[in-house]
């Protein structure tokens, strides 16, 4: 029960994540760079006071019961490796999602994360039943269904960009299912990936019209434009991948990828609900194959480690 209820919310997040991401750059209220670099800070900020008074409570509760078994947990700080994942994850899907279409980006971004984590399952063995394969095969065709008609042939460096990010997001959920903390994880996480801003900053002011990106330009970026940053930082994306830090370790890498597939049916309801988006039978009919795969894939039991 738990881990569908992480599951679950967690999913909403990124699908919040999607949502604030197309609201800020598809309307031109922030470019994509400035949006990273806000993101980053706010979900380091969120997180750190947060986890400062987490932190303070379980220091009290230890003392309190004379007990060391909260050692585990305050020396969870999670990892370079992490943090580096996770910034070039935001950077790659925020610079590429405004070059590419909403359906060739997810296309790009979730073939990555499945081949990613699905790989790395089958590495450690995790066998799949016949019934879960098929469930994962019709999952990936409705979700092609899905994208495929808002798919354009991409730039390659935009397509390329998008891949990395997709690859850094899986290795980011893989790692999480190591974590004894998963606040405290994702919040150091976080905190160190503030030792790329500066770097961040003066790449972004001086040195990406050499790679045919436009420069950050403080004159256009929006108090919207930051705001929306703010929102898919701290809450989307600091408390989003807490959660799923916290489900990670109960679910296997195989059944992580897989459910990652319904992000963008759910963020599509985002759009239907807040942006007055389309419905189209299209939608309709390509969500019910994919989350009924998916329900059905995760229902099965037959998934054993070897």
């Amino acid at each position: 029960m738990k881990a569908t209820l992480y599951t679950v919310i967690a999913l909403i997040a990124f699908a919040a994540n999607s949502l604030f991401g197309r609201m800020a750059l598809a309307a031109g209220y922030i470019d994509a760079w400035s949006f990273t670099i806000i993101r980053l800070v706010s979900a380091a900020v969120c997180l750190a006071i947060i986890m400062t008074v987490y932190t303070y409570r379980l220091r009290r509760q230890a003392l309190n019961l004379g007990s060391t078994s909260y050692e585990a947990i305050l020396n969870d700080k999670g990892s370079w490796l992490s943090s580096a994942s996770l910034v070039i994850y935001a950077l790659c899907f925020s610079i590429a999602y405004v070059e590419l279409d909403t359906g060739t980006g997810a296309l790009i971004l979730f073939s990555a994360v499945q081949l990613t984590m699905i790989g790395w399952g089958i590495y450690k063995k995790e066998q799949l039943s016949a019934l879960q394969w098929a469930a994962f095969i019709i999952a990936v065709v409705g979700f092609i269904y899905l994208m495929l008609p808002s798919a354009a042939v991409p730039s390659l460096l935009a397509a390329t960009l998008m891949a990395i990010s997709g690859v850094a997001w899986g290795i980011y959920s893989i790692r999480g299912k190591s974590c004894v903390s998963p606040l405290r994880a994702t919040g150091f996480n976080f905190i160190r990936s503030l030792v790329a801003v500066p770097i961040l900053l003066l790449i972004g002011m001086v040195y990406l019209d050499n790679i045919g990106l436009e420069n950050i330009d403080l004159g256009n970026i929006t108090i919207k434009g930051i705001l929306l940053a703010c929102a898919s930082g701290a809450i989307a994306s600091g408390m989003g991948y807490s959660i799923w830090y916290m489900a990670m370790p109960l679910l296997k890498n195989t059944q992580a990828a897989v459910v990652q597939l319904c992000v963008p049916v759910l963020a599509a309801i985002l759009g239907v609900v807040f942006l007055s988006e389309q419905l189209t039978m299209q939608f309709v009919v390509a969500s019910a194959v994919i989350l009924g795969a998916v329900l059905v894939f995760i229902l099965n039991k037959k998934t054993v480690k070897v």
